[in-house]
């Protein structure tokens, strides 16, 4: 009996290893041709990240440098275009666009480019600006509102304001300005008189101790609301 079993045991043994050749047999080239392409895959990406992407954004930081100089000191033009010597925020977002400095870079362009009444290369740029920074980010939904307000876009401009004052709300100051904002953008421009009622009364429960707290009391009481419910 126990040579029947060991007979078996020797049987199966040999079908499992006849089966198993037979699957190397028919997969192997694919297999292997996945297995190379899967190292080639991960090796490329380690190889860009530390030959491409790690060199780029070290030349983009070094290259926003001067800009951000001259955009704290106000010389806007030299900011956006560049001195002959040091790149300018333009040239920083078309040569490194994908690096942090130049997303950084859009967001400076915007804000120049709205001040000097390019609405549509200041929504362009602050559109494609992204951060997890919540209070620039914020501080970005606020300009990005501005310019959609003054290239005649109301109901973009209005949201965005709304974006402005919820997104970083530990910053007291800054969000009761940008929902002021929104509140006399819905009362004065969208003429949305109950919307705007809405957002004084959440400005003067959110942020009492601000200025623009005292700023919504007066819009409220020229809607005739004098009491704010706790």
């Amino acid at each position: 009996m126990a040579e029947v079993t060991q007979v078996r045991t020797n049987t199966d043994n040999e079908l499992v290893v006849d089966r198993a050749k037979d699957f190397w047999g028919q997969y192997s080239k694919p297999i292997i041709i996945g297995g190379a392409v899967l190292l080639l895959a991960v090796g490329g990406w380690f190889g860009y990240k530390n030959l491409i992407q790690q060199p780029k954004e070290q030349k983009a930081a070094e290259a926003i440098f001067k800009a951000e100089e001259y955009y704290r000191q106000d010389s806007l033009k030299l900011a956006l275009n560049g001195d002959g010597q040091f790149a300018g925020f333009d040239k920083i977002i078309s040569q490194y666009g994908g690096t942090k400095a130049g997303n950084m870079a859009k967001f400076y362009a915007g804000s120049i480019y709205l001040q000097q009444g390019n609405f549509t290369k200041a929504i362009s740029n602050l559109e494609d600006f992204d951060t997890d920074a919540l209070q620039i980010k914020a501080r970005a939904y606020k300009l990005l509102a501005d310019a959609y307000a003054d290239a005649g876009k109301n109901n973009e401009a209005f949201t965005h304001y709304k974006k402005a004052a919820t997104t970083f709300e530990d910053d007291a100051n800054a969000s009761a300005e940008y929902l002021f904002m929104a509140a006399y953008f819905a009362d004065r421009v969208l003429n949305k008189k109950d919307e705007a009622v809405t957002l004084y009364k959440d400005l003067k429960k959110k942020y009492p101790q601000t200025q623009f707290a005292g700023e919504a009391d007066r819009f409220l009481a020229q809607a005739g609301v004098y009491a704010v419910e706790d």
